[in-house]
C-alpha cells in the first residue's frame, strides 16, 4: 500500500507506507546502528533531521522509557525498511511522521554519493508526491537553523546531586543526552545544567571546577554563547566537551569547523589514539567536524577518514571527544573519558595547592 512519499533534494520522490501520519521536513541522514533505536530517536542531536535506519528491522525489542536520552523524540520524521507496531505507535503518539516499506539501501546510497540532503515527507490519508515536494521546498539547510539551541536546551539552571562530594561541573546544555549527566553523577559530580546561551556571569555563579560543553544538533557556529564561554574560561577552568562541544571549543580556540558530506552516525566508528595506537569502537552522531584544531592538539583520529576524534591541551587544561563516550547504546570502550575529566580537577587542585 502506497500512502506516503519522501521527496529528496536530488529530485527523487520515493513511495512508501505510512506508519505514523503527518507532513514534515528536515535534513535526511542515516545511522548504521542495528540496536539502540530508542536512544537514537530521543537524542537531541537529531533535531531538525529525518532519521533513516540502515538496519532493516527497527523495534524488535520493544520500547522502554528507561532507555530514552531525553523527554521526547527529536528527529522530524523517521524512515525504515520495516518498523514494528510498538515503534510506529510510539512515534504516532509523539506526533512524528514515520514511513517504511521502501528500500533504505537506495536512500543510504544516495546520501553517501550526494551527501546529507534536504527532504520532505507526506504520510497518511491524502498524502501526495506534491505534498512531499512542498515540504521539501520549505526545508532549510542545517546551518540556517540559527535558533536550534533553544529547541533542545533547558530554559533555566538545573542542579543534579546537590551537596555531592565530587567536583562541580557546569554543563552547558546544547542538547545534552541524559546519559552524559548520568555518567557524571556516577562519579559523584555535582552537575549544574546551564542553558545553551548561558553567560559568563551564569557560569561564575555556580563556581564550577569544570566547564563542560555538551553534544547538540546542527552547526557549531550557531552556538555563539557557548563559544564565548570556552574562550573566556580557557586557561582559567578545565574545559571538556563532547561532539558539538568539541567543535565549539576548537572554534573558540583559533580552530575551524566544516560540514561533512554525510557525517558519522552509528555505534561502530573506529577511533585510534595517536599516543597508544589503541583502537576503540565508538558511538557517534554528528554532521560537522573540526577541520583545524587551532590551539589544541589532535590526540585521536577516526580510522576511516582521519577526522579528529580527540583534542587536548595540557597548557589550557582541555579535553574533548568527537564521539559519545557515555556509550549509550554502546559500545563501552570509552567510558574512561569521564574519569579523565574528573582527574583534570584533581590535577588542577594539586597544582594550585
Amino acid at each position: 500500500m502506497t500512502d506516503a512519499y519522501v521527496a529528496l533534494e536530488n529530485g527523487e520522490v520515493i513511495e512508501a507506507r505510512a506508519r505514523s501520519p503527518g507532513r514534515s521536513r528536515g535534513e535526511i541522514v542515516f545511522t548504521t546502528a542495528y540496536t539502540g533505536y530508542e536512544e537514537s530517536l530521543t537524542d537531541p542531536s537529531y533535531e531538525e533531521q529525518v532519521l533513516t535506519f540502515s538496519y532493516p528491522l527497527i523495534g524488535n525489542y520493544g520500547v522502554r522509557e528507561d532507555r530514552f536520552e531525553s523527554d521526547r523524540v527529536h528527529p522530524r520524521a523517521v524512515v525504515a525498511r520495516e518498523l514494528t507496531t510498538d515503534v510506529a505507535d510510539w512515534l504516532e503518539t509523539e506526533g512524528v511522521p514515520a514511513v517504511d516499506h521502501l528500500d533504505t539501501r537506495d536512500i543510504v546510497t544516495a546520501i553517501r554519493d550526494g551527501g546529507a540532503m534536504r527532504c520532505g515527507i507526506a504520510a497518511g490519508a491524502g498524502a501526495t508526491p506534491q505534498a512531499a515536494r512542498e515540504e521539501l521546498a520549505d526545508c532549510l539547510p542545517m546551518s540556517d537553523h540559527t535558533d536550534i539551541g533553544a529547541q533542545v536546551s533547558v530554559d533555566e539552571r538545573t542542579t543534579f546531586n546537590d551537596g555531592g562530594d565530587g567536583p562541580t561541573i557546569a554543563l552547558v546544555d546544547c542538547g545534552a543526552k541524559g546519559s552524559i549527566i548520568d555518567s557524571l553523577l556516577d562519579r559523584d559530580a555535582v552537575v549544574e545544567l546551564l542553558p545553551y546561551d548561558a553567560t559568563v556571569a551564569d557560569v561564575e555563579a555556580v563556581a564550577p571546577d569544570v566547564l563542560f560543553i555538551s553534544n547538540g544538533p546542527g552547526d557549531p557556529e550557531n552556538f555563539e554563547a557557548a563559544g564565548e564561554l570556552a574562550e573566556q574560561f580557557a586557561g582559567e577552568l578545565p574545559l571538556a566537551g563532547i561532539c558539538l562541544g568539541q567543535q565549539v571549543i576548537a572554534g573558540a580556540l583559533d580552530g575551524e569547523t566544516e560540514k561533512m558530506d554525510f557525517g558519522h552516525r552509528g555505534v561502530n566508528q573506529p577511533v585510534r589514539d595517536l599516543r597508544t595506537d589503541k583502537v576503540v569502537m565508538t558511538t557517534q552522531n554528528h554532521g560537522y567536524t573540526v577541520s583545524e584544531p587551532g590551539a589544541l592538539d589532535v590526540t585521536q583520529i577516526n580510522v576511516n577518514d582521519d577526522t579528529p576524534e580527540g583534542l587536548e591541551s595540557d597548557e589550557l587544561n582541555v579535553i574533548t571527544r568527537q564521539y559519545h563516550p557515555e556509550a549509550n547504546p554502546g559500545p563501552h570502550d570509552t567510558l574512561d573519558f569521564f574519569d579523565d575529566v574528573i582527574e583534570m580537577v584533581r590535577a588542577e587542585t594539586t597544582l594550585q595547592s
